[in-house]
């Protein structure tokens, strides 16, 4: 765990604040490792930290109260984790872990109210920020109810590389059908139509994504609706 004052952080949505307004963030913050598996906050139980990740990313689960999670967001460079408390609400919506190894910006969650508080810009930002992931997340649920799985398959593997910066993914099937909410043999199915299509390569744990445009292609227009949104209310308003 490192203060962030005097180094050279990069989270895409903080970059979006004014020079002054990042600064007083950045020295709010500890720089964390995030570490693949971990719990980062669970439904209902009080949010302790808001997090701003650097590399790496963080997965939000349903719970179905079976014991079983769907994943209906993905939150990596381009956002925060704990932005509802600009709700005025202290509880997590949803689970949250780490799905992809990384580092992130971690600030109390108290101090970030507080900086709700005092910084109107910082506070419009988290405001738009959450009417993006609202939009995407319901978007979410109806891909999962309307699009094949090799659909599916192909934007979440998108997701992953943007947030990843990597063509080289450690994505296990079983894991994949977790995220996904399908039965591995459904995911087996949807891998091989890629791969026979020349757009992955995939062995035990590992897919390499060899055509990113034939991803796009492949995928469902949900992927492309995610970006024009996140485009439309955070980048062209700044």
């Amino acid at each position: 765990m490192t203060k962030t004052r005097g180094t050279q952080i990069s989270n895409q949505l903080l970059s979006y604040l004014p020079h002054c307004d990042k600064q007083r963030v950045l020295e709010q913050c500890k720089l964390v490792n995030l570490v693949f598996g971990e719990t980062l906050c669970c439904a209902d139980e009080t949010i302790e930290f808001v997090y701003f990740p650097i590399t790496g990313f963080i997965s939000l689960l349903a719970n179905n109260f079976d014991g079983q999670f769907l994943e209906i967001g993905l939150i990596g460079t381009e956002g925060m984790l704990g932005a509802t408390l600009a709700l005025g609400s202290k509880q997590a919506p949803m689970k949250a872990i780490v799905q992809g190894t990384g580092t992130a910006l971690q600030m109390d969650a108290d101090v970030f109210v507080k900086c709700l508080n005092s910084s109107k810009t910082m506070s419009d930002l988290s405001q738009r920020y959450l009417f993006v992931l609202i939009q995407q997340l319901s978007q979410t649920v109806a891909c999962n109810s309307f699009h094949e799985v090799k659909q599916r398959l192909a934007k979440w593997l998108l997701m992953t590389q943007d947030r990843t910066q990597s063509n080289d993914l450690q994505l296990s099937h079983q894991f994949l059908a977790k995220m996904l909410g399908v039965r591995r043999s459904a995911v087996t199915i949807a891998a091989g139509f890629l791969q026979n299509e020349g757009l992955i390569t995939y062995k035990r744990g590992h897919i390499q994504v060899l055509s990113r445009a034939g991803l796009e292609k492949r995928s469902c227009q949900c992927f492309r609706m995610a970006i024009n949104t996140y485009k439309r209310h955070l980048i062209i308003q700044n």
